[in-house]
């Protein structure tokens, strides 16, 4: 799935608190999205491992929430968040495509990486690939609380523009697939060492 449509749920995830604690829900809105993006931030190293802990979140955003319903105030409600958001993240994209360039063509049996397990999880494909039709169709799904819902016109923002970007990478992703590949093959040799290789054909 996109970074995107990662970050709108776990915006979504946070918009839970209006029903029972309006006043943090702001800060659960960002720190979910935050967390939703946060894990590919490793995108450009080992993408899927270095920062995708499914399970080690997981038990983390637990513990992290029995933290904030015990002791609701922002920076609690902002770091469990933040770490279920996380942890939504690396779990989902165990249901999305393989760790490959052109992920449409399912020949990778990589997901995401668990630590705990030690071994990559393979990849369900129930959204084939990131920046799917369906992909997009979640995303937008998924905005539809911070659009609708929440009154902060920060958050309004932050969702329409994310829904925009979504929207701008869906359509070009097939074709940036073909781009990569057309950069990659440009790139000198002692530098070659520091593109991911999945970018190379």
């Amino acid at each position: 799935m996109m970074a995107t449509t990662h970050a709108l749920a776990g915006a979504t995830v946070g918009a839970a608190l209006l029903a029972f604690a309006p006043e943090l829900a702001p800060v659960a809105i960002l720190a979910g999205f935050a967390g939703g993006i946060f894990p590919d931030l490793d995108l450009y190293g080992a993408h899927r491992k270095t920062l995708h802990f499914p399970v080690y979140y997981s038990a983390a955003a637990a513990g992290l929430l029995a933290v904030a319903v015990a002791v609701p105030t922002a920076v609690t409600v902002a770091v469990a968040f933040f770490a279920l958001g996380a942890a939504l993240h690396a779990v989902t994209d165990a249901l999305g495509g393989g760790l490959e360039l052109r992920p449409w063509e399912g020949t990778s049996e990589r997901a995401v990486y668990s630590h705990y397990h030690g071994r990559w999880l393979r990849p369900r494909r129930w959204v084939a690939y990131d920046g799917a039709p369906a992909d997009l169709a979640l995303a937008g799904l998924l905005a539809l609380p911070g659009l609708v819902l929440v009154e902060s016109r920060l958050i309004t923002t932050l969702v329409t523009v994310t829904v925009v970007v979504s929207i701008g990478y869906a359509t070009v992703r097939k074709r940036l697939a073909d781009l990569a590949e057309d950069v990659t093959s440009v790139v000198p040799a002692p530098l070659a060492a520091y593109v991911p290789e999945r970018y190379f054909p």
